[in-house]
């Protein structure tokens, strides 16, 4: 589609490259705000592709919310990749996240109950006991310990694990393979590899359901979907490696920032401890002024579209920047300030339209879980080391923190 960019006289053109480096999660980022000056920019991708950059709060839910003109088929060769290199054979592309119109809505009609507010609600005893468990750990340790792989990725991955009917003794195989398929510098060869080991690990775990379902997502789902005459296993094993992919990187991720989110800001921590009620607004914040995930929120137009007053044609690839929607001052007072108190839902932080994030209300309760614990039993924890010096996921299509030592 070219280099082709759309400009105000007033406002220069930004850096036509994506992605944008975050560094360190708390300093806003000068590239972004720039691009929610231009409306849509035309950027090159690490895989040589060019996509359109939407940036813009409204622009950004108008493009997901469009499941007509915006599709999400990662099967089509304008799709936006984030990837230098492509897989060396196509790799079977996840269920729901890359449907499209009837089909989707289907798809996701037979799971979207297992992820009501009901059923959150329901998991929040054994989640929380998962949560003092792994805190009962850490205070068990020698100090400094790493967050990240004492509390961060063990809670949301036991929880995915017991939701799904996943043995949690199998946590490192797929936390390394879904790592390696998040990371933008592993080589085709390897992440078709990848994804090839857990594609075939939960073919045989499905396998052996259909003998004996279990009272478990993946058992209940071959029941329904017997019984409704829909059953493929091919597609309940791409749902299966979704859902343990996102079940556990995206939380595990929130986890860290969150809990880094309060002890750098210490006031703000000392009032939700004295408050926990207001814990579930310091959550929709962190969320919102996060926004780990850009990857999901890509599409390619079916038709020609004016989006921010640009027009783009048919078959062009389109990533709607979430970042920059949820620091956008046109939608948010102070976006670049954390608020604890603030409680806007109107963030992208889950996506927007059909394909917003299945999984929400379970990671809200796992979260609020998490910080509500880490409040009243770890008063005084600390980092052992400086906050810009941490190893942030600027190489991963989930933004993050590999290791976060801390102490008490």
């Amino acid at each position: 589609m070219g280099e082709t960019v759309a400009t105000t006289p007033e406002t220069p053109v930004p850096a036509s490259t994506y992605p944008i480096e975050r560094g360190c999660p708390f300093e806003p980022s000068e590239q972004l705000a720039r691009l929610r000056g231009t409306g849509p920019v035309s950027a090159r991708l690490p895989s040589g592709q060019y996509a359109w950059l939407v940036a813009r709060h409204a622009d950004v839910r108008a493009v997901l919310g469009d499941g007509n003109r915006f599709s999400a088929d990662r099967g089509h060769p304008a799709f936006p990749r984030p990837f230098a290199e492509a897989p060396t054979q196509p790799i079977r592309p996840l269920s729901l996240i890359s449907m499209d119109g009837a089909a989707h809505t289907a798809a996701r009609r037979l799971v979207v109950g297992e992820f009501t507010v009901r059923r959150a609600e329901a998991m929040r005893p054994r989640i929380q006991q998962i949560v003092d468990d792994r805190i009962d750990a850490m205070l068990a340790a020698d100090h400094p310990v790493d967050l990240v792989s004492m509390l961060s990725l063990p809670v949301p991955s036991l929880v995915i694990c017991e939701l799904l009917g996943v043995p949690y003794a199998d946590h490192h195989f797929f936390q390394q393979r879904s790592g390696m398929l998040l990371r933008r510098d592993i080589g085709g060869a390897e992440r078709s590899t990848a994804m090839d080991e857990l594609m075939s690990y939960l073919d045989t775990l499905v396998t052996g359901k259909e003998r004996d379902p279990g009272d478990d997502l993946i058992g209940r789902q071959i029941v329904r979907r017997r019984a409704t005459g829909r059953y493929a296993r091919d597609e309940l094993v791409s749902l299966a490696a979704l859902l343990l992919i996102a079940g556990h990187e995206t939380t595990a991720n929130m986890i860290s920032l969150g809990t880094l989110a309060l002890i750098e800001h210490p006031a703000e921590a000392t009032a939700l401890r004295a408050d926990p009620a207001r814990i579930p607004l310091a959550v929709e914040e962190m969320l919102r002024y996060f926004t780990i995930v850009d990857s999901v929120t890509a599409r390619v137009t079916t038709e020609e579209v004016e989006i921010g007053g640009q027009r783009i044609g048919p078959g062009e690839g389109v990533v709607a920047v979430g970042l920059s929607a949820d620091h956008d001052p046109a939608a948010f007072d102070r976006p670049d300030e954390l608020d604890l108190d603030r409680g806007a839902r109107h963030h992208v932080a889950f996506g927007f339209g059909p394909h917003q994030c299945l999984g929400q209300n379970l990671a809200r309760a796992e979260l609020a879980a998490v910080f509500d614990t880490v409040l009243r039993r770890l008063p005084g924890l600390r980092l052992a080391g400086a906050v810009d010096e941490l190893p942030y996921k600027d190489d991963a299509s989930i933004y993050g923190i590999y290791q976060m030592p801390v102490e008490w």
